[in-house]
């Protein structure tokens, strides 16, 4: 079974930059993308950044587009996901995925990004 490995979290300040990367150990499967997710205190995990595993087309939430940036490296079976001009309303615990087939996924354990303002 995959293991995803996440790193990068951290405090910063508002405007500023984190790269979060995402490691993917053991088999893989399938892979159709790997991407993040966020989720706020209470809420549920939402969609923030994929890429095609494939083709490399990538996809964003409206809330980050133009600042963040999701990359792969298909030999090292890595995503990382750049973060520029971070928001306090970025705050969130980050979590790796992979889509392996339409039925089947994997996550990573989640790393917090705290911006403070």
């Amino acid at each position: 079974q995959v293991q995803l490995v996440e790193t990068g979290g951290g405090l910063v300040q508002a405007g500023g930059s984190l790269t979060l990367a995402c490691a993917a150990a053991g088999p893989t499967g399938d892979l159709l993308t790997m991407g993040w997710f966020r989720q706020f205190p209470g809420k549920e995990r939402e969609f923030v950044a994929r890429i095609e595993w494939s083709g490399g087309i990538k996809y964003y939430a409206d809330s980050v587009k133009g600042r963040f940036t999701v990359s792969r490296d298909k030999i090292k079976n890595t995503v990382t996901l750049q973060m520029n001009s971070l928001k306090p309303e970025d705050t969130a615990v980050y979590y790796c995925h992979i889509q392996h087939t339409q039925a089947t996924e994997s996550w990573g354990q989640g790393t917090q990004v705290s911006v403070s303002s």
